[in-house]
């Protein structure tokens, strides 16, 4: 069994829809990020940077890993699912996974810190943090031109990225030239496994629609967390 320490976030996407793809075990430990629950001491233990997601395996001496995509190899290589056994696979997938998590994601994050959740709209970086995101995605367009997926077969490589990706409107950043991804965006959020990581640790937009929080609440909240240190 595994503990999984997550929020509804993009990164806490990536695990929770590639612990549903492989059929592990696993029990939800929501997180809330909003109240700084991922800076308490008992969760420092398991990430000392204080960041969803993180598992903890049960069956390998209570183990713990954070960081996202360290998080997904370890549990593909536990299974030998999700990523190729061979040098040239392997290096394939593992170099569209850093892919995601050194530019897709910090881009992504950015453009969302300054277009959404800022008090002050500093235009300029709007404009860096858009561009750069999609530029990143025109590279991944151009990859998925000739590509069922980003590297061979369905992989952690399409989970971490379609994670981020799939959020890029609340980014601000338009997917319309992009015939190819949007493909790709479109068969991946059909899979069951998808649908269901989705949804952990809740449905984001449902959990919205009963507290009856607006646009404006959630950026508020984050704007708190940004300022106080605690996302």
């Amino acid at each position: 069994m595994i503990d999984l320490y997550t929020a509804a976030t993009p990164n806490g996407w990536k695990a929770s829809i590639t612990l549903e793809e492989l059929g592990l075990p696993y029990e939800v430990k929501a997180i809330d990020i909003s109240a700084g629950a991922q800076k308490e001491d008992w969760f420092l233990k398991i990430n000392p940077n204080g960041r969803i997601p993180a598992i903890v395996d049960r069956d390998n001496g209570d183990f713990a890993v954070f960081e996202s995509g360290a998080l997904m190899i370890y549990l593909a290589e536990k299974t030998g699912k999700l990523l190729p056994s061979d040098v040239k696979g392997r290096s394939q997938v593992i170099q569209w996974l850093m892919f995601q998590m050194g530019g897709i994601g910090p881009m992504m994050g950015q453009a969302n810190v300054f277009y959404r959740y800022f008090p002050e709209k500093i235009q300029a970086a709007i404009d860096r943090y858009q561009a750069e995101s999609s530029r990143l995605f025109g590279v991944l367009d151009g990859q998925l031109k000739d590509n069922e997926y980003l590297a061979g077969d369905y992989s952690i490589a399409d989970i971490a990225n379609f994670s981020w990706v799939r959020i890029h409107e609340w980014s601000g950043v338009d997917i319309e030239p992009f015939a190819h991804l949007q493909r790709w965006l479109g068969a991946i959020s059909e899979r069951p496994a998808v649908i269901a990581g989705l949804n952990v640790p809740y449905n984001l937009e449902e959990r919205m629609a009963a507290q009856k929080e607006n646009e404006e609440d959630f950026k508020e909240k984050a704007r708190k967390m940004l300022v106080t240190k605690n996302s």
